[in-house]
């Protein structure tokens, strides 16, 4: 660190991605991306917007606004699009929280919510999950701050149903309650629907998951227009032009395919029980997954331990070293193949 920086990140701890080795040729099951290349439709139509980059993007997004609120059942008036759903729930963070209002999140759950709080500088709540890693939504009601819940859970992969998001939501109508559904596509159901009803809910999505665009950068938005404005008025003011035309392009054709969509989701819960089949047999405990993920400890083999034995076979996945998950793993589903290949390298592991 310079001796330049601003006191005010000095001692902010940023967020940790997912390893991107180069040194050698891995199996990626750590971050979560999709085994499945993009939509034809979404390459074609980046192609094209390609060819006028020399151009600023739509800073209002507003072919792609319109294509998801069509598909989505609400107004374009009620989307914000961003870089990634990383950027909608930054702009949260810093439009709905502050010294009066803090922000409140579980202890188990994405990374980035404390440090999005850090950033901002505004004060924040943790509330543990239960022992079974389980979200009680009573620990939620009249929290008193600005409420940040991944649902499906992060790296838990658990879900809440939607009449118990929408009892938080009911009990918390002075403040802003964000449904994070980065997973959603993978068994759980939306809370989008709940937009209509209440004026202080925010739900984001990405496009980097089930629509197999992580490289892309692209996340949306969906809640009351006045919520909207609110997150708009903090992008225009840091930086409007957040979606670029290409990855704006490739969105708008991902929509349109929206059946190639629905066939890889179905591809990959399947490989997920699949996974989960397996490795129940080789002695692992796997929680009730509605992402595309698996979230697994060995009955008697550390964590840490298995990560490493696998990344010396050629597999990587993601281990967390905070005590009440340290000894598990964190496992994306792939295809069929590096399914097989994930647990034939576990099975090895287990036998010593």
């Amino acid at each position: 660190m310079s001796g330049f920086i601003s006191g005010k990140f000095k001692n902010l701890t940023p967020y940790t991605p997912g390893e991107q080795p180069k040194e050698r040729k891995y199996i990626k099951l750590n971050t979560n991306e999709s085994p499945y290349p993009p939509s034809y439709h979404a390459v074609l139509y980046a192609a094209e917007a390609a060819k006028n980059v020399m151009l600023y993007s739509d800073p209002r997004c507003s072919e792609l606004r319109s294509a998801l609120a069509a598909r989505c059942g609400v107004g374009a008036d009620n989307v914000i699009c961003g870089n990634g759903s990383d950027d909608i729930l930054n702009f949260a963070f810093s439009a709905f929280c502050d010294d009066k209002t803090p922000a409140v999140f579980a202890d188990i759950t994405y990374g980035f919510y404390p440090v999005f709080a850090e950033y901002n500088r505004v004060p924040y709540r943790i509330i543990p999950l239960k022992d079974d890693f389980s979200l009680d939504p009573a620990d939620y009601y009249g929290c008193g701050g600005t409420v940040f819940i991944a649902n499906p859970n992060a790296p838990t992969a658990l879900a809440l149903t939607v009449s118990q998001i929408e009892k938080i939501v009911e009990k918390n109508p002075g403040n802003v309650v964000v449904i994070d559904e980065a997973y959603v596509d993978f068994g759980a159901e939306s809370a989008v629907p709940l937009t209509k009803k209440y004026k202080n809910l925010l739900v984001t999505m990405t496009f980097s998951k089930s629509r197999s665009l992580a490289g892309a950068r692209l996340g949306f938005g969906i809640g009351d227009e006045a919520l909207i404005s609110d997150l708009n008025t903090v992008r225009y003011s840091t930086n409007p032009y957040n979606v670029n035309s290409v990855t704006q392009a490739a969105g708008i054709g991902s929509l349109e395919d929206g059946a190639y969509t629905e066939e890889n989701c179905k591809k990959i819960i399947k490989t997920r029980e699949y996974l989960i089949t397996e490795l129940n047999k080789l002695g692992f405990y796997t929680t009730d997954s509605k992402t595309n993920f698996v979230f697994a400890k060995h009955e008697k083999l550390g964590g840490e331990y298995i990560y490493n034995a696998l990344k010396e076979r050629g597999v990587l996945v993601r281990h967390f070293s905070l005590p009440r998950i340290k000894d598990y793993n964190r496992i994306t589903v792939g295809d069929d193949g590096q399914a097989a290949a994930l647990v034939a390298a576990l099975a090895g592991i287990v036998k010593g």
